[in-house]
């Protein structure tokens, strides 16, 4: 464990279904303090300065390295990833700020992501008699995290995997609208609070209030479902910043991972805003700062005003993967016996900017080294080379690979069944453009990386009219382009910020898109066998779970009758036929099912 760290006490969170409200005060630091950073007065008070660090999705990312390609990690804006590089920004900063007046927090998505974490969690896992530690506990103990909210990646792998990653981690996760299903109360630690010390005056007493994602209920009800519900920000902030002022805290930061928009990919399916930290900071009286997480965007730093106090709350979310790290500084003075925040101030550092700390990636190199060679593992031959790289607006053979065995994995599971003679189709999306199978050989990793969720299958009963009604809500994602205007593939796509990920195709029919029509009404000729779909027909369709739930608020499927459903990842499935058939020829499975159209006319 890094030197630095403050300690605190009531450390380890519950790990039953209730929680002891015991989050205590740490112990005051006892470092002293920096001569970088002077107390003085300030218009007739003290005045301290405080500094927050925070990262968010970090998504298993340790190591500057890109498990799907076997190379250091690169893409078109020059970002590095990665906590080793994190951690060198963290120990300038903590140098220059002095150790005892720097936190550290994250707003979640910390253990799903890489395939380091998936290893630790399905090859390896560490809820084993005599399991490893996770790399993500590993290196966030040596770098000093003094706490961290949960994300909804958190339960990707289950309850116990996530219990026995917080068994491991030296600092609480917490969840204050994470709530027991059966008592309602926190399973997880609502806040962590501590001391800074102040040379020759008071401590000031900073407390971190952890919120987490109510989507959490939709896109992971087989693990949560029954166990845990999990109520909206707003309505937990309201509950527990007075409580925390009541306290004695003089600065109240929130750790949400919750985006800043308002809005939710998933509609009305809960009552409860899936990207409310905005909504937060407006309606909660008390919070000084808000570090973001969830939405995978860079926001330096935002003011938002607080209807009840004119104050302002300063939110900050750093990019994705430790691409950057949010530092928040925090003035305070003292008053009337009271430390009182001044001014809050924040702004983003770029990871590309250091070298990673030789630390951490010694610490991890074990671990790193068995993942590369687990993922370098020959599984299979590939008649020819398949590319992502135009799969966003055209019919590619690598997409129908992923339906042609999603298909024919629902199909086996139907046999025998009352619907075993209905059309199985599946959707699949482009989770990567650079996403490949190469020609000759085909390891681990070339197909890991056409499916980078943990998502799994399940079958779905829809009629025809459903599936029109959902081709056309994936549609969305094209811009209208007249006939007769350049298409610029490059320009086309990820209309109104609609990512790839949210685009389905949509194999076992056939179906124009016409970019030149309106949104809602650009399906034409969808036909199965040949002939017009009908709307009353029965299909089944092979869907992942987290459209299946309601991710991305597709109509439809959420609400269909579930025929079957796997535990299995869909990328383990993928690996699996692989490894069973030996070889993948696109002759076999390839086919053109969609296509964009003007008027009838082909654009491409």
């Amino acid at each position: 464990m890094s030197l630095d760290r403050r300690t605190f006490v009531g450390r380890t969170a519950a790990t039953g279904a209730g929680l002891a409200l015991a989050g205590g005060l740490a112990p005051a630091a006892t470092a002293s303090a920096t001569p970088h950073a002077p107390e003085g007065d300030t218009a007739g008070g003290r005045r301290f300065d405080l500094t927050v660090l925070g990262t968010t999705d970090l998504h298993g990312h340790v190591h500057n390295w890109d498990y799907f390609t076997d190379a250091e990690y690169t893409d078109a804006d020059g970002n590095d990833v990665g906590l080793a590089k994190i951690s060198t920004l963290v120990k300038r900063l903590r140098a220059e700020r002095g150790p005892e007046r720097t936190l550290l927090l994250d707003a979640g998505d910390t253990i799903q992501g890489t395939q380091l974490a998936y290893y630790y969690a399905r090859i390896d896992p560490i809820t084993g008699a005599r399991g490893p530690v996770h790399p993500m506990a590993l290196a966030m103990n040596a770098i000093g995290y003094d706490a961290a909210a949960l994300g909804n990646h958190e339960f990707n792998y289950g309850i116990p995997l996530l219990r026995a990653f917080e068994r491991q981690c030296d600092f609480p996760l917490l969840a204050a609208n994470a709530l027991d299903a059966a008592t309602e109360r926190p399973a997880f630690r609502p806040y962590w609070m501590t001391r800074v010390r102040v040379p020759h005056g008071p401590d000031v007493k900073v407390a971190v209030l952890g919120l987490t994602n109510p989507g959490i209920a939709i896109w992971d009800r087989a693990h949560v479902e029954g166990r845990m519900v999990f109520p909206g920000l707003v309505e937990q902030a309201e509950r527990w910043v007075p409580r925390l002022r009541s306290m004695g805290a003089d600065v109240v930061i929130v750790s949400a991972h919750s985006g800043t928009s308002g809005e939710s990919s998933y509609g009305e399916q809960l009552p409860h805003v899936e990207n409310a930290a905005t909504l937060v900071a407006e309606r909660v009286p008390g919070i000084d700062a808000i570090l973001v997480g969830h939405a995978h965007e860079e926001i330096a730093e935002r003011r938002v005003v607080n209807e009840a106090t004119g104050r302002e709350v300063v939110l900050a979310e750093p990019l994705k993967w430790g691409q950057r790290l949010t530092v928040f500084d925090i003035a305070l003075t003292r008053r009337r016996g009271h430390w009182r925040v001044e001014e809050v101030s924040s702004r983003v550092l770029n990871s590309n900017t250091v070298p990673e700390d030789p630390e951490i990636t010694g610490l991890l190199a074990e671990q790193h080294e068995r993942v590369v060679a687990y993922v370098n593992q020959v599984i299979g031959t590939a008649t020819e080379a398949m590319s992502a790289a135009e799969s966003p607006w055209r019919d590619t053979p690598v997409i129908d690979f992923v339906n042609h065995v999603q298909a024919e994995t629902v199909r086996a599971a139907l046999a025998g069944t009352e619907y075993a003679e209905l059309p199985v189709l599946s959707q699949a999306a482009c989770f990567s453009r650079t996403a490949a199978i190469p020609a000759g050989e085909v390891t681990i990793r070339d197909v890991a990386g056409l499916y980078v969720f943990e998502n799994t299958l399940e079958a779905r009963l829809v009629t025809g009219a459903q599936l029109r009604e959902y081709l056309e809500f994936s549609a969305r994602y094209f811009v209208r382009t007249a006939p007769g205007e350049p298409v610029d593939p490059a320009a086309l796509t990820n209309a109104d910020g609609i990512p790839d990920y949210n685009y389905d195709v949509v194999s076992g029919v056939t179906y124009d898109i016409d970019i030149a029509a309106p949104a809602g009404s650009r399906i034409a000729e969808l036909r199965l066998g040949g002939e017009p779909l009908a709307d009353d027909a029965e299909l089944v369709l092979a869907v992942n779970n987290y459209r299946a739930s309601g991710g991305g608020n597709f109509p439809g499927v959420p609400e269909a009758e579930q025929l079957w459903a796997d535990s299995e990842e869909i990328r383990n499935t993928l690996i699996a036929w692989v490894r069973a058939s030996g070889e993948i020829d696109p002759s076999v499975f390839a086919s053109p099912d969609w296509r964009l159209t003007r008027e009838g006319e082909p654009v491409f």
